[in-house]
């Protein structure tokens, strides 16, 4: 099954905590601390795999998280970094992060893309010794890695798409031309997923043709199968424009080509400037003056003509002459430049911000730092309980206190530790 997008959740490894450890070696009196760092969580990494073609991989599997770092150690061994979490999806997927639309990556080169890091390990307690703090029973927690929710995008990478109605001889003209092996019939909606081939008209140049299937009125807004397929175009340095000359399904070739152009420019008027060659198929069906009647009608917008019999491969070498040619002067396929993260650190999300309500007179104290900070202290150790009221002083916590009109011997809550304010 032919899936374009996906919706997934991405956690990087938490960093691992510090370790609280002090030095025991026979004849060593008071060693000191020697608690080793935590190591750092998992990043998550996407990576471009050319053996894959859709999301389907993602169909039913939602979350992926990176490990965790290894907790620090005594003897000052600072535990194992996590291990990588490597994400591989086809070439041209997008990445956008669901809660802003922000494009996080283009996944359309070789080169790995780190999109969540993972958090930083937490200090062991040799780096709190001080020469008033010889014994720090404390150590700093990992930090915890960045998660996102994103939503996965296909764009394929192609250098010529083909549209048009169904069943004006796309899938078959892709055929003749390339190795790809689409299925044909002679209904509507035959080719129900894009189509890629490889042509190669010289020995040494070549160019992908994608058959873009299902387009048709409406289709920008959900008729038919075209809504779903229409984002594949937008990559396309140069489009073919397919249409049945002989108006053998009882349409008229020139409504067609306006519809399907329509379409192209409601969907993305990026798209109404793409070079455009025009094809007329199934000549054989046709007479020659509507043939020259419609080659006459594309001729006067603009466009270059080219009558063609896709089936038996008539005069189509001139057509990927002509692309060639073109392709040789036209950019390469677009590629989309990510937005930049709003400016935020993964260990610190809001530097020292907290959030006070007074509540009956108890003023109780949230924020996301403060709470990991918590988690480093043995409040039943002086010099533990000492550090702690210096992070709530040097950070801005207690002036905050006193701005919100705190006075002395009013009860401080924070996450569940309860105390008495006293200047």
């Amino acid at each position: 099954m032919f899936i374009d997008s996906a919706k997934i959740r991405i956690i990087a490894g938490k960093g691992g905590d510090g370790a609280v450890a002090f030095h025991r070696e026979k004849y060593v009196a008071s060693g000191g601390p020697d608690g080793g760092d935590g190591g750092r969580g998992g990043n998550v990494i996407f990576q471009v795999d050319d053996n894959l073609s859709t999301l389907s991989d993602f169909r039913y599997r939602r979350k992926f998280a990176a490990r965790p770092g290894e907790n620090g150690r005594g003897k000052k061994c600072n535990g194992k970094s996590g291990e990588d979490l490597v994400i591989r999806v086809p070439r041209g997927t997008l990445l956008k992060d669901t809660a802003t639309g922000r494009l996080v990556a283009d996944l359309s080169s070789d080169e790995p893309q780190v999109v969540a890091k993972g958090g930083r390990g937490g200090w062991g307690n040799a780096h709190f010794a001080t020469s008033t703090r010889q014994t720090p029973r404390f150590a700093k927690p990992g930090a915890e890695g960045e998660s996102l929710e994103l939503r996965l995008e296909l764009k394929l990478l192609a250098d010529v798409g083909v549209v048009g109605y169904p069943n004006v001889g796309k899938s078959t003209l892709v055929s003749v031309v390339s190795e790809a092996k689409p299925e044909i019939a002679d209904y509507h909606f035959t080719t129900l997923t894009p189509i890629l081939g490889v042509v190669r008209f010289a020995p040494d140049r070549s160019f992908v043709m994608a058959d873009i299937p299902g387009l048709i009125e409406g289709a920008n807004e959900g008729a038919g199968l075209g809504h779903q397929f229409l984002r594949h175009v937008e990559r396309c340095r140069l489009l073919v424009h397919l249409v049945d000359v002989s108006g053998s399904e009882g349409r008229d070739p020139k409504s067609d080509f306006r519809i399907i152009n329509s379409e192209l420019k409601k969907f993305n008027p990026e798209l109404s400037e793409r070079p455009m060659l025009v094809a007329g198929n199934k000549c054989d069906l046709a007479s020659d003056k509507q043939i020259a009647d419609f080659r006459k009608y594309v001729e006067g917008q603009g466009f270059e003509f080219f009558p063609i019999m896709a089936a038996i491969r008539y005069q189509v070498d001139p057509l990927l002459n002509r692309i060639g040619e073109l392709l040789s002067k036209l950019p390469p396929i677009k590629r989309y430049r990510p937005e930049p993260a709003p400016e935020k650190s993964a260990e610190e999300p809001e530097k020292n911000e907290v959030t006070i309500r007074n509540e009956n007179g108890v003023y109780t104290v949230e924020g996301e730092w403060l709470e990991r900070t918590m988690r480093s202290i043995n409040f039943g150790d002086e010099d533990s309980r000492r550090y702690f009221e210096n992070v709530l002083e040097k950070t801005g916590v207690i002036g905050a206190l006193r701005d919100a009109g705190i006075r002395e011997g009013s009860t401080v809550r924070i996450y569940g530790l309860e105390f008495d304010f006293m200047e």
